[in-house]
């Protein structure tokens, strides 16, 4: 008897425990039982226990041992504890089939009613996923710039963008060297963008390989196109898997090649099968080839966008350009085929998308990265057909084959990335998103569902998110338009597909509920966008005038500064920021910069008001400085809203200092830029031992031939000079260097004459720098100029521009006109070498003007004075807008002139000096000008130096027909004159120094004898 009561108190425990165990499991499942029914429960089975244990216990009187009672006892718990385990599983079943049913019946519903779908969207996005919003204002995006450096446009654009949308943005150069990625506390997932730009694609994939991305976290790279869309010995990878055996695809098989190109070839005649040919006579100039530029959202379930711009080059195009998708079908085919056309195009490029999915195992497993997106361009050949074939597909953006590759490419691709950016990642406002009370979560948990949370769609997380996604895409497109899920039921071509789809998404519950709420939604904006459309048609603009329609420029910045080569541009760009420094290489001689507005109703012109919109300029050596002007132009006059000013340094040749141990080297001209193809170009080892030979014979004429003569370690390796001690040396003598005592003897009770442009002006303030040790006046004159009192009042230099190219031609002095005014306002003058009249200029110097020179003088009784003719010069052989260029030939045919001119002004008895064969050799040493002719400079020096006479008298003419006026220059007469001079300028330029100094020699050729010799 006590052995039964021992058996019914463990009996009885073992009933609670039970009751306890299946209470806790029903917790888990957040299903509470009442306590009434589980005690009822307990007891129930501890009675029959008991009984079950009286039996037994009789029966082991009569013929049982006390373990096989044991036995006995165990085998009936165990029993009793499997059939309630599987009560309790059908139990769970049969409201695991309800909830089903339920959200099945929720389906149904929402599908009827797209606008409750909606709604319900908006509520579980305003409700349930705050910590989302909240996650992704304070998130991080991380750019994998690759190949790319930090201070291109392209990284500047997003960040930019992405800050301008919340983010924290770092930046790195792949996901290895990524101290975000590496040191992340939890994991790598506290970042919410992933961007890996070209040449960080490997790095990124290996990321999300490693690390699946979370259901908050975007990267720009499906992985599942990574290697679908690989190039396998000319074919595209996922055309070879089985799984696509017997389906047509309207693709070239080699559209992956890397080197193939849109333009290259034309598809085979299956591929023409596959394209029924357009009847309508008028519509058979559909022969182009487009550009379409894909987003792919998701990839499973699909979802697509399709840019509305597209880059087009017909058969009678040379050139690709941008224009929209839908213009362009409606130019070609007129409105109702253009819909047609459309509708056949994004077909062709969906069986695509999902033939490629289809061959990887994503496409029926769970993916690595629900939210990554892709950008992928899809180059369509049409030839007279509204079924285009896919001879190019590339998994980024390509814009090639446009009349201004840099340029226009890469704008308009980085507007595409831009819109790309603003439509995955909305503005986030954390503060403005609210949660509901728990109250309003539970209405609406009863109002649209049993399932838990507030969405109501038995959906996981990441499906709700996605879902939710979509239709903000939907709702805000921009410049996207949907290319899948289409409502519209499918052709025969992807009905294969199709059904390998559905039947691969059998696995997942959910994905066909999915995919037909994406579809609904689709239709349902689908319309809504017509309706809209319809409403909105434009109306015919009234008649009004031309200005009138032209609308203001409401915001006058730049969206950003693009320059070929690109620079470097310190601060880094910034619209609010209005000047900005560069610098480049010696090399770099040419800058084209194109400044792009941040609206385009703004005008953008540089350096003036009528200046281009975009330019290529040359770049001196040392500073130059372009202006860039906003205007805005929408009424009759033109006004200046913002100016940008952009200074660009040029560095100087690179040197190296001269070692004990060098060569003599020579050039005569650079190989850059060969002007006299029977000579050599470049550096070669210069005749002679360690150093120049000199020859004790002064020139005798400033034309002699001659070379640049440099110290080098190496001739080979124009790297290891020393430039600084570059010297230009005559073949055959030396041109004396006078020293200031005796250039002032030379030029005493003389009056120097320069007429030409601004080169001959260059000239002109050397001398007066020499003669007076310090340059205190200087103006860019273009009119005519006489400097009174130099070198101590016994010198006077007067000067006039020639030519006037900025005058209309009927308006501009002649030559000859130019020289007589410049005599009469020199006057008086002595016919004798005690005149100079210096002549010339860049190119525009011809024999008539040598014959004018000798006619005019000998009309004045001026015969006998000296005449220094300098020839031309390079210049203008660079590509550079607004101004003439001259090619190659052009150039060479330019020495052959200087030859004749040389020739021509001493056979007329006048003095030369060949600037020709110095500059060329040169040539990338130009200074400021848009000419690349200038090679001198005049600059402010920081401290005023002394001077041997600093009271200039400047007489300055203003026209031909102008009174003179007096301007003084310098301390005024109440002053000290031994007080120091308020400002001093320095005229720079080496090249210019060696044909000024010739200048001087000729001049002062019988002053030079006892001149320091001196190699020019």
């Amino acid at each position: 008897m006590k052995r039964l009561q021992i058996c019914a108190l463990f009996t009885q425990r073992v009933g609670f425990l039970n009751c306890a165990f299946e209470r806790l499991d029903d917790v888990g499942i957040k299903r509470t039982f009442p306590m009434l029914c589980l005690l009822t429960l307990s007891r129930s089975v501890c009675a029959e226990v008991g009984m079950l244990f009286r039996g037994i216990w009789t029966l082991r009187r009569r013929c049982c041992t006390g373990p096989l009672l044991l036995l006995g006892i165990a085998v009936g718990l165990f029993y009793h504890t499997v059939t309630m385990d599987r009560d309790r599983s059908e139990f769970k079943s049969s409201q695991r089939d309800q909830r089903n049913k339920s959200a099945v019946f929720e389906y149904k519903l929402l599908l009827k009613n797209p606008e409750r779908l909606i709604s319900l969207l908006e509520a579980s996005q305003r409700d349930g996923f705050v910590h989302h919003s909240q996650r992704s204002c304070e998130g991080k995006a991380i750019i994998l710039t690759g190949q790319h450096a930090p201070t291109d446009t392209e990284v500047q654009l997003y960040q930019r963008v992405l800050q301008q949308q919340g983010y924290r943005v770092d930046q790195a150069r792949y996901a290895e060297t990524s101290a975000s990625l590496r040191q992340d506390r939890r994991d790598g997932r506290d970042w919410s963008v992933l961007l890996c730009l070209k040449g960080s694609e490997k790095s990124c994939l290996r990321k999300i390989n490693f690390a699946h991305p979370q259901h908050y976290q975007r990267v720009n790279i499906i992985p599942a196109f990574a290697g679908a869309f690989l190039d396998m010995g000319g074919v595209c990878r996922f055309l070879t898997d089985s799984q696509l055996s017997g389906v047509t695809l309207p693709i070239r098989p080699s559209a992956c090649a890397f080197s193939s190109s849109p333009q290259e070839g034309t598809p085979n005649t299956a591929e023409y099968q596959q394209r029924k040919p357009i009847t309508h006579s008028d519509n058979q100039g559909l022969n182009a080839t487009v550009n379409v530029y894909v987003l792919v959202t998701s990839a499973t379930p699909l979802t697509a966008f399709v840019h509305r711009t597209a880059l087009v080059k017909t058969h009678l195009d040379e050139t690709s350009y941008a224009i929209e998708l839908q213009v362009f079908f409606r130019e070609r085919l007129g409105l109702l085929l253009s819909y047609q056309a459309i509708d056949h195009m994004n077909h062709v490029i969906s069986d695509i998308l999902k033939a490629a999915l289809l061959s990887t195992k994503e496409s029926s497993s769970s993916p690595r990265c629900k939210l990554c997106f892709q950008l992928m361009t899809f180059s369509l050949h049409y030839n007279a057909s509204l079924r285009p074939v896919v001879v190019k597909l590339q998994t980024d953006l390509h814009f090639d084959g446009m009349k201004d590759p840099y340029f226009d490419g890469q704008i308009a691709k980085e507007y595409m990335l831009e819109d790309v950016l603003k439509l995955l990642f909305p503005v986030c406002n954390s503060e403005a998103v609210e949660p509901s009370s728990p109250l309003n979560m539970q209405e609406e948990t009863q109002k649209y569902g049993v399932c838990e949370g507030p969405n109501g769609l038995c959906l996981p997380q990441d499906e709700m998110h996605l879902l939710r996604q979509f239709n903000q895409h939907l709702k805000r497109p921009g410049p996207f338009q949907l290319l899948y899920p289409i409502s519209s039921p499918p052709d025969d071509l992807c009905h294969d597909l199709i059904q390998r789809e559905s039947h691969s998404a059998q696995d997942y519950g959910w994905r066909p509920a999915l995919m037909a709420l994406l579809q609904e939604l689709s239709l349902y904006y689908t319309r809504r966008h017509q309706t809209e459309s319809s409403l909105d048609e434009p109306k015919s603009p009234e008649p009004s005038d031309s200005l009138s329609r032209k609308e203001r420029c409401v915001d006058p910045h730049l969206r950003q500064l693009y320059t070929d080569p690109p620079m470097v541009l310190m601060p880094t760009f910034n619209a609010w920021m209005k000047e900005y420094r560069a610098e480049v290489p010696f090399d770099v001689i040419t800058i084209h910069i194109r400044p792009e507005p941040v609206s385009p109703h703004c005008h953008i012109h540089l350096d003036e008001h009528r200046g281009p919109r975009m330019a290529n300029y040359p770049v001196g050596l040392g500073n130059s400085r372009i202006n860039i002007l906003v205007m805005d132009e929408s009424e009759v006059e033109p006004v200046v809203m913002t100016i940008y000013t952009l200074h660009i340094y040029r560095e100087s040749r690179p040197s190296l200092p001269m070692f004990d141990e060098y060569v003599m080297c020579s050039f005569v001209q650079d190989c850059g830029l060969v002007v006299r193809p029977d000579q050599p170009c470049g550096l070669e080892p210069f005749p002679g031992s360690g150093e120049a030979q000199v020859s004790p014979q002064p020139c005798l004429s400033g034309d002699e031939p001659g070379r640049w003569v440099v110290p080098c370690l190496s001739c080979s390796d124009n790297r290891t000079c020393d430039w600084r001690e570059v010297a230009w040396q005559p073949d055959s003598c030396y041109h004396p260097l006078l020293d200031q005592p005796q250039l002032q003897t030379c030029l005493m009770n003389r009056k120097v004459l320069f007429i030409g442009d601004s080169t001959n002006r260059g000239m002109m303030y050397y001398l007066m720098e020499r003669v007076n040790t310090t340059l205190e006046d200087w103006d860019k004159a273009h009119d005519t100029i006489v400097y009174h009192n130099l070198n101590q009042g016994r010198t006077i230099v007067s000067y006039s521009y020639y030519p006037q190219f900025w005058l209309p031609k009927s308006q501009r002095p002649t030559f000859q006109r130019a020289l007589q005014q410049l005599l009469e306002r020199s006057q008086p003058l002595e016919n004798s070498p005690q005149t100079v009249l210096v002549a010339g200029g860049v190119q525009w110097l011809n024999l008539n003007h040598l014959r004018t020179i000798q006619q005019v003088l000998k009309r004045e009784g001026l015969e006998n004075i000296m005449v220094v003719v300098k020839s031309l010069g390079m210049g203008f052989h660079l590509p550079v807008d607004g101004i003439r260029s001259l090619p190659l030939n052009g150039v060479q045919e330019i020495y052959n002139v200087n030859k004749n001119i040389l020739e021509s002004a001493k056979h007329l008895g006048f003095e030369v000096i060949d600037t020709l064969s110095i500059t060329m050799g040169r040539y990338k040493e130009f200074l400021q000008g848009r000419c690349a002719c200038h090679f001198h400079e005049v600059y402010k020096l920081p401290f005023p130096t002394a001077a041997s006479q600093r009271n200039l008298k400047i007489l300055r003419l203003g026209g031909e027909s102008g009174n003179p006026a007096n301007v003084q220059t310098g301390p005024q007469q109440h002053e000290d004159p031994s007080s120091p001079p308020d400002v001093s300028y320095h005229v720079k330029g080496p090249v210019n120094a060696v044909y000024s100094e010739i200048l001087l020699s000729r001049i002062c050729v019988n002053h030079a004898v006892n001149g320091t010799i001196r190699q020019q």
